[in-house]
């Protein structure tokens, strides 16, 4: 045979092969999907069990109000996980079609790490997870990038070890940084004691539709998408994603990106000739305070105990010694609640203000918290700036809107809703009429353009505005707004209220004039918190 024939036969060969493996790879990617498929019908139809099947028993039951509020909250959990399933897919399809965009915003590391932990931290305390987060090196506390598109990133690793780790296990939260070529290098590294997993899935575990079978643990269930969007939007920030992982032994997965950085302003004014006790026993959030305060010259007292506190505040006032606030921390070695012991100091020391530091969503815990005497709030984790700036805040009087009511009271304002669908309609306005504000409605683009223009100046205090409406969508409706030759249309307050929520439509938001977004389904609290916002 000649040398020819025998290149030609291996190059024949080669082909055989490469096509084998072709349709192994496409049998593979095809057995998946079928078992995507099959796992979705179920786990999309086992929420939706249930809220058509507890819709059922509240209306059974209408008289019976502690029934219909059981079934009302298994209503709105099954939702919330039914919209996480549906809004995976929708990634997916989004990032596989080339539409996904990463936005460059100014945004807080501090309030994004505070989202994070709230959104997770139900979910282990349910499983009665331990867990801590640290943090090493935070050098950059304003950063560019996509804050959006990283909280998604960082609840699904973390949503990740929740899921796979056994009732009361460990989950260990670290952030650090460090600065190279002008760029801010941002780490994550989520630890857990979990199931882990074997080399043979760890070799698969970005590909779409794959996820970790049912255990003895538990039964998993989700899209499969998960990590494959996590690896798709850290490869879009031009970042990188490593996990090890031992069957049995648990997971720990580090995600770095780089990102531009600004340099932050520190206000220490208000809070310089301060005088603090600070309430909190955990090592390491001491030696951050430690740090923070000494660096601005903050007089401050650490106590690990509400006993120690009140002692330190009696001798205190023997020794002609004042403070100017006691601040309660995460941890203290005494059992009681931080309700009670901020009721206690607050009604033994009236004119000592109570500032709470907690991984707590404010909002949540607003009402509890007031009746206890706490009207000013500063979020876990705490850096340099976060906790200064906060400080600097609670004595400047700025910080005092703190303790309001979670509903804004909007009496004698007037708010445009726009918005096409009649049941979505119904309920905005029957939420917006909580603040006792006054409502009018247009029922598209070109109708609210009217009715703006129709209006005397300061007419309108806000206006909400849906985006996908006919005759004339709601970005178009905006700038139709924006250009009018009146004092308030460069100022009117106008947000967006619609179920476009993927990155690129918030952006879409902004570039038409709009001032925030508002995703559907509507969540009360976000809502009235943009409200606040606005028309601060």
């Amino acid at each position: 045979m000649s040398g020819s024939e025998n290149r030609t036969l291996e190059e024949l060969q080669r082909t055989v092969e490469s096509l084998q493996r072709q349709l192994e790879e496409a049998q593979a990617s095809n057995k998946a999907k079928e078992a995507f498929l099959s796992n979705m019908s179920h786990d999309i139809r086992t929420p939706m069990n249930a809220i058509v099947g507890m819709t059922q028993l509240a209306k059974k039951h209408i008289d019976e109000k502690a029934r219909v509020a059981d079934a009302l909250n298994k209503i709105e959990t099954a939702s919330s996980h039914l919209l996480s399933l549906i809004n995976e897919v929708l990634d997916m399809s989004r990032i596989d079609s080339g539409r996904m965009n990463i936005a460059a915003e100014s945004f807080s590391l501090s309030d994004l790490l505070h989202d994070v932990v709230t959104i997770i931290q139900p979910q282990m305390v349910q499983k009665n997870h331990r867990w801590t987060l640290s943090s090493s090196g935070i050098v950059c506390e304003q950063l560019i990038g996509d804050a959006l598109r990283l909280r998604q990133v960082y609840v699904n690793i973390i949503n990740n070890a929740v899921k796979y780790t056994p009732d009361g296990g460990q989950i260990d939260l670290s952030v650090s940084e460090s600065v190279l070529d002008g760029l801010c290098h941002l780490s994550l590294v989520c630890r857990d004691n979990g199931i882990g997993m074997s080399e043979e899935f760890l070799s698969r575990i970005y590909d779409p539709f794959e996820r970790a079978g049912s255990t003895t643990v538990t039964r998993i269930e989700g899209t499969g998408l998960g990590m494959s969007i996590v690896r798709k939007i850290v490869e879009a920030m031009n970042g990188s994603i490593s996990i090890t992982s031992r069957l049995g032994e648990g997971t720990e997965v580090t995600i770095t990106v780089p990102l531009p950085y600004e340099e932050i302003r520190v206000d220490h004014a208000a809070v310089q000739d301060k005088n603090l006790l600070i309430l909190e026993a955990n090592p390491v959030l001491i030696s951050l305070y430690d740090q923070y305060l000494d660096e601005f010259g903050i007089a401050h007292t650490i106590v690990p105990s509400a006993s120690a506190a009140l002692s330190v505040l009696t001798d205190a006032d023997f020794g002609k010694i004042s403070f100017d606030g006691l601040i309660i921390g995460r941890e203290q070695k005494e059992s009681g609640s931080i309700y009670d012991i901020a009721s206690y100091f607050s009604k033994a020391h009236p004119d000592l203000p109570v500032i709470l530091i907690s991984e707590d969503s404010w909002d949540e815990i607003r009402y509890h918290a007031n009746r206890s005497g706490i009207h000013h709030f500063i979020p876990l984790p705490i850096f340099r700036k976060s906790l200064i700036n906060g400080l600097d805040k609670v004595f400047s009087g700025e910080n005092a809107a703190q303790g309001a009511s979670l509903t804004p009271d909007l009496t004698g304002r007037r708010i445009l809703l726009a918005e096409d669908n009649f049941i979505n309609l119904e309920i905005a306005k029957e939420i917006l009429r909580s603040t006792k504000a006054e409502i009018d409605t247009a029922e598209n683009g070109q109708e609210a353009v009217a009715c703006f223009s129709a209006s005397s100046e300061g007419f309108y205090s806000l206006i909400l505005m849906d985006i996908q409406m006919p005759v004339m969508d709601g970005y178009e409706a905006c700038r139709a707004i924006r250009r009018m030759d009146r004092k308030d249309a460069g100022t009117v307050p106008i947000l967006a209220m619609t179920a476009n929520t993927f990155a690129e439509d918030i952006a879409r938001a902004k570039e038409a004039g709009m001032n925030g977004h508002i995703a559907k389904p509507v969540d009360i609290n976000a809502l009235m918190q943009a409200l606040r916002q606005a028309l601060r």
